[in-house]
């Protein structure tokens, strides 16, 4: 179900996005606090700001803002997904020269507002469309935003929101894999014979570690082996039981399914409970793909040679990519090295530089998706070769 926001589903002209605008739009998102499970506010704003421009905007059932340019029913849709949720944390919104400061200004509210910018100023062919969704918990395991989408869509292309520098194109990001391992145990006294939960939480660990390190014999490179981290580690005791918890995140390289790490970790758990959430695979999409070619025109145009990255982290790729089976990459401003840290901000000229090469790129990439549904005969005839 979905609750329209706009007054009307009419249709109206674009309305292109100044650079003043276009700071001015940045900086009252990342003003508006929106920590995962509580982006209303910041969806009011978002949808506000799209059906200015020109986008008719609604809310869907998990409370991801979805904007539309060009029809409803148009045979090339390009979906531009970013998120509206950050991690906790206040940081003083500010700008000071060239910076803006703000948590959620790199992750990732930088690329979400380049999405609408370049949205409202792209030139759309004929029955092509834009669609710019602001989904809801990405930075949790649940990624329930992108995951009430799916189904729904069946774009040509997608463009994920996160931060990759102007000039930087993601294709790839790890998996994920997230477990929560729970001991309880009768409280003795700590001159006895046996160990404490939490002794007991520690050996855990130590076996999975000495798995992980079994399973990345022969791997190299962080992109291409398991990483694992402690994410949570707690003790309690009411007087009459002892009770130890660990949470911990894996980053899967490609190849390897979070079941079969599953598979993997189960064994090394003596007592206890475990729970596995979070499960992602590594995606990986060609380095030719049609987004990538141009978004990396676009850089060019820009006097910027391109560079294609792989990331260790997750993203809502990860969820999409195996449904929708279209060309995909991640891109947006900001260094990503920022992500989550007290001192996260992003370049406003860099925004304003990504803004300008997404919607470069949006322009060649409608016209080739047009001119290729134009001509499905020839499409069916012979695959299509476009060279660089």
């Amino acid at each position: 179900m979905s609750v329209l926001v706009n007054p009307s589903h009419a249709e109206h002209p674009a309305s292109p996005i100044s650079d003043p605008e276009a700071i001015h739009l940045l900086r009252r998102l990342v003003e508006t606090s929106s920590v995962s499970g509580d982006e209303r506010s910041v969806a009011t704003l978002l949808s506000q700001e799209m059906f200015r421009r020109g986008l008719v905007t609604e809310l869907d059932s998990a409370g991801n803002v979805i904007g539309w340019r060009g029809p409803r029913d148009a045979e090339n849709l390009i979906i531009l997904l970013g998120h509206m949720d950050t991690v906790p944390g206040m940081i003083p919104v500010r700008i000071e020269a060239d910076l803006l400061f703000g948590r959620g200004s790199v992750d990732a509210k930088g690329p979400l507002a380049t999405f609408v910018v370049a949205a409202s100023r792209a030139a759309l062919p004929p029955n092509s469309a834009i669609v710019v969704i602001g989904a809801v918990e990405e930075e949790t395991p649940t990624s329930r935003g992108a995951r009430a989408v799916i189904d729904r869509f069946r774009p040509a292309a997608c463009v994920i929101g996160e931060p990759s520098a102007w000039n930087g194109v993601t294709i790839g990001y790890k998996g994920r894999l997230v477990m929560e391992c729970s001991i309880a145990r009768d409280l003795a006294h700590t001159a006895g014979p046996g160990g404490s939960a939490a002794d007991e939480a520690v050996s855990f660990w130590q076996r999975v570690l000495a798995e992980i390190n079994r399973l990345n014999q022969g791997r190299t490179g962080a992109f291409h082996t398991v990483q694992a981290t402690i994410r949570e580690l707690r003790t309690s005791s009411d007087g009459l039981t002892e009770r130890a918890s660990l949470v911990a995140g894996f980053r899967l390289p490609p190849g390897l399914a979070p079941s079969q790490l599953q598979q993997a970790i189960v064994p090394c758990a003596s007592i206890g409970q475990l729970d596995f959430l979070g499960h992602e695979a590594a995606h990986v999409s060609p380095r030719d793909n049609a987004v990538a070619r141009h978004l990396s025109a676009a850089i060019r145009r820009e006097g910027e040679r391109p560079v294609l990255r792989v990331k260790t982290g997750t993203s809502d790729m990860n969820v999409v990519a195996p449904h929708w089976q279209c060309p995909i990459v991640a891109y947006g401003p900001g260094d990503s090295a920022l992500d989550h840290t007290p001192n996260e901000h992003i370049s406003l000229s860099e925004y304003l530089r990504a803004s300008r090469v997404l919607t470069h790129a949006l322009d060649s990439l409608a016209s080739e998706l047009a001119t290729a549904v134009q001509r499905p005969a020839e499409a069916e005839a012979q695959p299509s070769q476009v060279s660089e």
